[in-house]
């Protein structure tokens, strides 16, 4: 590397260093894009709801809590996008909703199954169980009406699968956007005697009911005897999608009962984060002295890597819109360890090549060679570890895997790529002394096979 390209390359890492810092701080925009301070937090830094359930009667299968399980993340979704719900043993649930902070009116709505309704058009003596208003479709009976009556076709619990699909339009050849719905065998001989009434019927409605309104009312155009329809309309992608979810989420085929409650405050959480902040400065700032104390000129060219290793993070938990909480804080911090191990590996090898008697060029080179495969495997192994915390982890414990996960990726390549970038750069302006790079003139040895006896 010449010496004006070694100058522009330390000069690109300054400027890189501190327009990564700005964003970190102000942001991109006046809305602070990409600024730490809109990183979406966890229920443990922003404060919010924590409800855990239980199923009533006996053990579950898996099937059903994985099919609860997904219906509830659905709910909660309604509420905070970092929301989740996951499950603890054998036959509980946890929801964690932060940013909110009335347990009562989010238990009033969650957990309850049956909330969605297949409603026919009349009942058996000719009534309209619906009818269009000015505002709309809306009921002129109650649920427990509609039981009364049999005009209730299907209930959520017998909805298999709902998603939202492109439909081609017969009469026009033009596609448009529709409900793909898979009934369960029971649900599947119920509708079809429902739809072949409704079709001889003059192809009348069948209506969809979830959580107090009518969510879409379509004409039958077709008797369903497979358990498989299609629901059409003037819809785009976004509505047909939006019904598809509401579907899914209608029916919980698990019935379940309140274990515990409570608000964890957001002043907590603030405390905590502030805490975890000035640990993860503390000891960035201890690590670097100590690079630099120990490796001399490559311990200044980690502790720049690591700076923007830090800043990366942050920028990229934004990007990636990750939520942070604690267990995620030391995953970070447990990526500044991994990055320094992965610096000190390399130093360790150029430490060797020197005082093997090799030029500053040739130990640089044949010592990030030498690492590289010790760095990539090492970072593997700990990768796959993250994989699978984050697959058959649950709550927080994903939110570490994550973290983590991103910080060894990003620590490969700040240790491997800008650091090796900022140690050629120092070279080609003249900073060639091998002592700035840790020649180890003498080494005190200690003869083990000598004093074997002793051992």
């Amino acid at each position: 590397m010449k010496k004006s390209r070694g100058i522009l390359s330390l000069i690109l890492v300054a400027a890189l260093s501190v327009l990564l810092g700005v964003t970190t701080i102000r942001g991109l925009d006046s809305e602070g894009m990409g600024a730490a301070k809109n990183i979406n937090l966890g229920l443990d830094l922003e404060g919010g709801v924590s409800i855990t359930y239980q199923v009533k009667g006996d053990k579950p299968s898996q099937a059903d809590m994985d099919d609860t399980v997904y219906k509830l993340q659905k709910r909660v979704e309604q509420y905070s996008t970092e929301a989740q719900a996951y499950q603890v043993g054998d036959n509980r649930i946890s929801i964690e909703i932060p940013g909110v902070s009335d347990a009562n009116k989010i238990l009033e709505e969650l957990g309850q199954p049956g909330s969605l309704y297949f409603i026919k058009h009349k009942d058996s003596e000719g009534n309209e169980n619906y009818s269009l208003t000015a505002s709309g479709y809306t009921l002129n009976k109650s649920i427990d009406e509609l039981k009364d009556t049999d005009s209730i076709v299907l209930t959520g619990t017998e909805v298999k699968t709902a998603s939202a699909g492109v439909l081609n339009d017969s009469t026009t050849g033009n596609k448009k956007y529709g409900v793909d719905l898979e009934l369960t065998d029971e649900g599947a001989e119920k509708f079809k005697t429902a739809t072949e009434e409704a079709y001889n019927n003059n192809h009348d409605t069948i209506a969809i009911y979830y959580d107090g309104s009518l969510i879409s009312v379509p004409s039958v155009n077709a008797v369903i005897e497979n358990g498989k329809a299609q629901i059409s309309g003037n819809m785009d992608y976004e509505e047909a999608d939006n019904i598809a979810s509401t579907i899914r989420i209608g029916g919980l085929n698990l019935e379940l009962e309140e274990l515990s409650s409570e608000v964890v405050g957001a002043q907590l959480g603030q405390d905590a984060l502030k805490g975890s902040l000035i640990a993860g400065i503390i000891g960035l700032a201890i690590v670097c002295v100590f690079m630099c104390w120990v490796y001399l000129l490559p311990g200044l060219a980690s502790s720049l890597a690591l700076i923007l290793y830090t800043e990366l993070i942050l920028i990229l938990l934004n990007a990636f819109d990750i939520t942070l909480t604690l267990p995620g804080i030391a995953g970070i911090i447990l990526g500044i360890g991994m990055a320094v191990d992965a610096n000190v590996i390399i130093f360790a090898r150029v430490k060797e090549e020197l005082t093997a008697g090799k030029s500053v060029h040739a130990s640089l080179k044949s010592g990030f060679q030498k690492a590289m495969s010790a760095i990539v495997d090492g970072n593997i192994t700990t990768l796959i570890a993250a994989g699978v915390l984050w697959l058959r982890g649950s709550g927080t414990v994903k939110g570490f895997a994550q973290t983590l996960a991103l910080g060894i990726v990003v620590s490969m390549f700040t240790a491997l790529v800008i650091t090796k970038n900022i140690l050629k750069s120092f070279y080609a302006v003249g900073l060639q002394d091998e002592k700035l790079y840790g020649k180890t003139v003498y080494t005190k040895t200690f003869n083990f096979i000598g004093k074997r006896k002793l051992f």
